[in-house]
């Protein structure tokens, strides 16, 4: 059985996930599904597997460009495969959208990218599916929130240095984003809204 260790670890890092969303879902006004939670707890754990995350392509490993999967999915005329690589591309964009704004910013992808891209993915899902479709319904319709939900429930846990603390208030002046606010005001930094950006 040498997938043994592996799945188990997947199953804990799942419920791990699960439980953490559960509790950052219970803040909102509505609370997502808990089968939402359920799904978007085994996407993050199986991303955690590089494989399922990387693939090897022209000789490299890389992460397949959301636009490429659109394209395959565009391209393909097997209804089963198209739905699986809509699946994916919904999955990335919740994953990388989440944990890696920043790094696209720089490439000039916006959230509102990973808005159209996952969201139309899951909204065609819930179409067409035979399973979970309240779940891409979901999905598709609260993209924004799950993605917000999905960077809380990763953010680093380990306390914040002095440096840490700096970057933090450096990208809220840059970006105002709110989760970056409700994370300063946790560590004791008062900030206003009105505060004028340099």
């Amino acid at each position: 059985m040498a997938n043994g260790p592996s799945v188990s670890l997947n199953h804990k890092l799942a419920d791990y996930f699960h439980l953490r969303l559960q509790e950052l879902g219970r803040r909102q006004s509505t609370p997502p599904q808990d089968d939402t939670l359920w799904y978007i707890g085994d996407m993050l754990a199986r991303f955690g597997d590089s494989d399922q995350l990387f693939s090897y392509e022209d000789g490299r490993i890389d992460i397949r460009p959301l636009a490429l999967l659109y394209k395959d999915a565009h391209e393909t005329n097997n209804v089963r495969e198209r739905g699986l690589i809509l699946r994916q591309l919904g999955d990335m964009a919740l994953f990388m959208g989440a944990l890696f704004p920043e790094n696209y910013q720089r490439r000039g992808l916006k959230k509102d990218y990973f808005v159209g891209m996952g969201g139309g993915a899951y909204s065609y899902l819930s179409e067409t599916e035979l399973q979970h479709r309240h779940i891409f319904a979901e999905l598709a319709t609260r993209f924004t929130r799950i993605l917000e939900l999905i960077a809380q429930a990763c953010e680093k846990q380990t306390a914040f240095d002095d440096g840490d603390v700096l970057t933090l208030y450096q990208r809220w002046q840059k970006h105002r984003e709110p989760r970056v606010a409700a994370q300063l005001r946790a560590l004791g930094i008062t900030i206003s809204d009105t505060q004028a950006l340099h």
